[in-house]
């Protein structure tokens, strides 16, 4: 379903800072959203993107997000450190948390950050990409504390959240390679997206509330609630459970229980367990050869000349190419919704729809 409705980035991304702006953010937290944000549409990951932030406005006025806050560190071992995000934005604590890490890698060559009680951190790729600009590779665990909205393998309701897992690798002269995905099928903000578009889920991807397989991305919208399931069946639960405790329990945070569940959908809490590495320290000369060997050899396997074969990293890549020039494609019920927040947040309706209609000049 093409919609047509395309937004130009660099004004999108001012109307999402004023947004931020007139919510109480102060200049530096407002530009370190909206990047991050913007960065997410830009890539192709709208459910990470602008249309988060009718659920930030919300989590505001409920008192759950918290403006202006910084991380803390709870405990420096050297190469380890413990961060409270102290319900801090989480573009704000992750960023926080990953200049250090990068900080510590650089001493040490390698460091580990364990972050709890950060407000949703967004798209992880956007973190890791941080790590391998400076030349490092990261893996990170996440968790999602007291959101359940997946299903263990074999379960019929949902027990824990979309638990995304991340690595990313650097190359030289090149994008890095990146894998950077939720455990669940789909990512939760896919179904929104696709929930405002009035478009089905790929099947495989939801159960509804009496656990039958599903195609409605509704289920996840309107009560009663369904649930998303884990990609691959057992393996990506597996590996969802161990983002659970890995990102979870071992930064210091919260796992998923009775006792920790969420009393709304807008309090979203993230706690991030990073690795990063200093590549050079290893005894691998050849690494770079090597990576680019394989990637060399796995896009000579015949294929349809329509569907090239990609690595991890690219296909964001690509849409990073075409959305700049094209401009960010956007359902009409986001965009709505991003609007309504703005008056929400305090902006005059008038400059609201000034903004509006500034974004929707696509011209680039």
């Amino acid at each position: 379903m093409n919609t047509g409705l395309r937004l130009h980035p660099r004004r999108l991304h001012h109307f999402i800072e004023k947004i931020l702006h007139y919510a109480g953010s102060e200049p530096q937290e407002a530009r370190l959203v909206a990047e991050h944000l913007l960065a997410a549409n830009l890539a192709g990951h709208d459910s990470h993107g602008v249309g988060m932030i009718p659920s930030y406005v919300r989590s505001l006025e409920q008192g759950y997000l918290q403006l202006n806050r910084h991380a803390s560190v709870v405990k420096d071992m050297g190469a380890v450190v413990t961060l409270n995000g102290n319900r801090a934005f989480g573009q704000v604590a992750a960023h926080e948390a990953m200049t250090l890490g990068i900080e510590k890698a650089r001493q040490h060559g390698l460091a580990a950050v364990g972050l709890h009680n950060a407000h949703h951190i967004g798209r992880i790729g956007y973190w890791a990409e941080q790590c391998a600009a400076a030349g490092f590779v990261s893996i990170h665990f996440v968790s999602v504390v007291g959101d359940p909205m997946v299903a263990p393998f074999g379960g019929k309701d949902s027990r824990f959240g979309t638990n995304p897992f991340c690595v990313v690798f650097p190359r030289e002269g090149q994008p890095p390679l990146l894998l950077d995905y939720a455990t669940s099928a789909i990512a939760f903000g896919k179904t929104r997206v696709a929930y405002h578009k009035g478009e089905p889920v790929p099947d495989g991807c939801l159960i509804d509330a009496q656990g039958r397989p599903t195609n409605d991305p509704a289920v996840m919208h309107r009560s009663p609630l369904g649930s998303l399931v884990t990609f691959a069946q057992h393996k990506g639960y597996a590996l969802a459970a161990l983002c659970e405790i890995m990102g979870g329990a071992l930064s210091g945070g919260l796992t998923t229980h009775e006792k920790t569940l969420q009393a709304s959908v807008d309090a979203i809490f993230n706690c991030m367990t990073t690795i990063i590495l200093n590549p050079e320290m290893f005894a691998a000369p050849d690494m770079q050869q090597q990576t680019q060997a394989f990637v060399d050899w796995v896009k000579q396997s015949p294929h349809s000349n329509d569907e090239p074969i990609l690595v991890p990293g690219e296909w964001e890549e690509n849409n990073r190419r075409l959305r700049k020039t094209q401009g960010i494609p956007l359902d009409p019920g986001s965009w709505q919704g991003i609007c309504a927040a703005a008056v929400r947040a305090g902006m005059p309706q008038e400059e609201a729809d000034r903004l509006r209609v500034d974004c929707e000049q696509v011209t680039l």
